[in-house]
């Protein structure tokens, strides 16, 4: 993120950018390059790509994946001006502000309050693709080979409460989640 002292924030507004889609990261580090280099650092102070961070499993591994929370969309927080709307235009892969017309349009503070707060959440949460009432077959641990349904998701602790039938009865079990797959 480019962090500018001195500078008015009171003054930069929020707007959004157009990319190409699966290019917003590469035209985030494109534009902080140029921001520097072209001397609008005192104009534009952030770069933002809200993001939210998924584990997904993949042949029976747990894998952190980043999701953008707006593909192709990067936020921008700039005091708007000619050479500043220019470096940020003619930056590779950016493709054009969020405008009625040729005139960006920033974001409300209440749109921009609201993307701050789901960046924030989002960053903080682990989303799991796992959910009560799913079947899974247990692969590790003393119920191997077992099958039951999930009955509670703990993400932050990487774990779920399964159900498994034991001598006619449902049990629930805690078992990690790298010790079943969802079926």
């Amino acid at each position: 993120m480019v962090e500018i002292e001195g500078s008015s924030r009171e003054e930069a507004n929020w707007y959004v950018i157009h990319t190409y889609s699966g290019h917003e990261k590469k035209v985030k580090t494109n534009l902080e390059k140029r921001i520097d280099s072209t001397g609008v650092d005192d104009k534009v102070h952030r770069v933002l790509v809200p993001t939210e961070e998924k584990i997904e499993r993949e042949d029976g591994e747990d894998k952190v994946v980043e999701n953008k929370l707006f593909p192709g969309y990067v936020l921008i927080q700039m005091e708007m001006s000619d050479d500043a709307w220019y470096v940020v235009r003619n930056t590779p892969g950016v493709t054009g502000f969020v405008s009625s017309g040729t005139k960006p349009l920033p974001l409300s503070a209440d749109e921009v309050e609201h993307v701050l707060a789901e960046v924030e959440s989002k960053a903080q949460k682990i989303e799991i693709d796992l959910d009560p009432g799913d079947p899974v077959e247990i692969r590790d641990g003393a119920f191997k080979d077992n099958t039951g349904v999930v009955d509670e998701v703990y993400p932050e602790q990487r774990k779920a409460r399964i159900l498994v039938d034991i001598f006619g009865r449902e049990t629930p079990v805690e078992l990690e989640l790298d010790q079943f797959e969802k079926t």
